[in-house]
């Protein structure tokens, strides 16, 4: 048994489509701030499941979390985008 934020799992699945589309720097640094970020906005959801269960219990969540989720993503590449953290050569 595994104890698991979900919403990590749904907030990180969603960032990698959604930033495809975002203006702001791609590397692991600032994907890591953003999905940080991210959330930090959102109520955790945690589930304690098998490990072949957790990604059906995800997919559940999804659909009720999905503009939750963007919305932050959103809010969380314009700080990331206006404070990066990562060295600029």
């Amino acid at each position: 048994m595994t104890l698991k934020n979900s919403m990590e799992e749904l907030a990180s699945s969603i960032l990698k489509e959604a930033i495809k589309d975002i203006d702001v720097c791609k590397c692991e640094k600032c994907m890591k701030d953003i999905l940080a970020l991210t959330l930090n906005a959102l109520p955790p959801k945690y589930v304690v499941t098998e490990k072949g269960e957790l990604y059906s219990k995800v997919n559940l969540l999804r659909q009720q979390f999905d503009v939750d989720v963007i919305t932050a993503i959103t809010k969380a590449s314009e700080i990331v985008k206006q404070h990066p953290r990562h060295f600029v050569k």
